[in-house]
């Protein structure tokens, strides 16, 4: 767990694509303030915020006169990073989680191991190319730059869904619950939750 029981963290990324700025609360109330210039991405982020009962701030700069790629892939990785630092050795957290999210026509499940291995199942095929503007195959990117960059195994399924923005909603709802749920504190566990003793 990160020094002093207290989750925390702030990850800054700068590169010739993207500048990035994440402070995370693992133990907040809910509290967003987003703006990385993609608006359907700052909806998702403020949702996955709330749902996960996280403090979430992040302020990012990209290349979007090419587009919205490398800034949302690179989010990803700054989340990722950010959730790594304040969950520091993964002592005392109940590990696993999962979530089961319906948004009308729509039910996701996704279950996550803060488990130190990265692992992306992504299987939550959308009708549609575009969300407005947002090339709604970055969700997928988004999730896999996630992943690697927090150590986690995360698997994410489409049960049943029409509307495309009813089911990325539902995937990031359902991740915050989720994630929610693994990063959780276990006050009788001592150490990492692993029968070989650390992750």
């Amino acid at each position: 767990m990160a020094e002093g029981n207290v989750r925390q963290s702030r990850i800054t990324r700068k590169t010739a694509e993207t500048d990035i700025v994440i402070e995370l609360d693992v133990d907040g109330s809910g509290r967003a303030d987003i703006s990385t210039g993609v608006g359907f991405l700052d909806h998702m982020l403020t949702l996955f915020t709330v749902h996960g009962f996280f403090d979430l701030r992040i302020r990012a700069k990209g290349d979007l006169d090419v587009d919205d790629h490398h800034t949302v892939e690179d989010v990803g990785i700054c989340l990722g990073k950010a959730l790594a630092q304040a969950l520091g050795d993964r002592s005392g957290i109940c590990r696993y989680g999962h979530a089961y999210v319906p948004m009308d026509e729509t039910l996701v499940r996704v279950c996550v191991d803060i488990s130190n291995r990265p692992y992306l199942h992504y299987l939550a095929t959308v009708p549609d190319q575009k969300v407005g503007t947002f090339d709604t195959a970055l969700a997928k990117e988004f999730m896999r730059a996630l992943a690697q960059h927090a150590g986690l195994t995360l698997h994410i399924d489409l049960l049943h869904g029409e509307n495309t923005h009813h089911i990325i909603e539902a995937v990031f709802k359902a991740l915050a619950r989720g994630l929610s749920a693994a990063a959780s504190v276990r006050t009788d566990l001592q150490g990492q939750l692993s029968s070989k003793g650390m992750l």
